[in-house]
């Protein structure tokens, strides 16, 4: 089975929200997932703040990377942004041993 972090649309006609959801990858697009890992908003809250807004929850985004979750293009950047992936790169360094001299 392989998973996916991807988008999920909710939200009104042209006022779109997404959540960021694991889900296995041959699931449609509003399919079951497995775990809602955070939400996106590119349009903003509200017109008093037009900013795109992502809440991530890094720690449950770094679980499903490290298990195998390949993130899609968008998920990636978004992850990015939170710093999910920096953990998760730090997270997956196998530190080198020094030979001692």
């Amino acid at each position: 089975m392989a998973v996916k972090l991807r988008l999920v649309r909710m939200g009104k006609k042209k006022q779109p929200t997404y959540r960021v959801v694991a889900i296995e990858s041959h699931r449609s697009r509003s399919g079951a997932f497995l775990e809602i890992v955070g939400t996106y908003q590119p349009r903003g809250i509200s017109d008093a703040e037009p900013e795109t807004v992502a809440t991530i929850d890094n720690e449950r985004a770094v679980h499903w990377l490290r298990n195998g979750a390949q993130p899609t293009d968008r998920v990636a950047r978004i992850l990015e942004r939170s710093g999910a992936m920096a953990a998760f790169r730090a997270a997956s360094e196998v530190p080198t041993e020094v030979e001692p001299s």
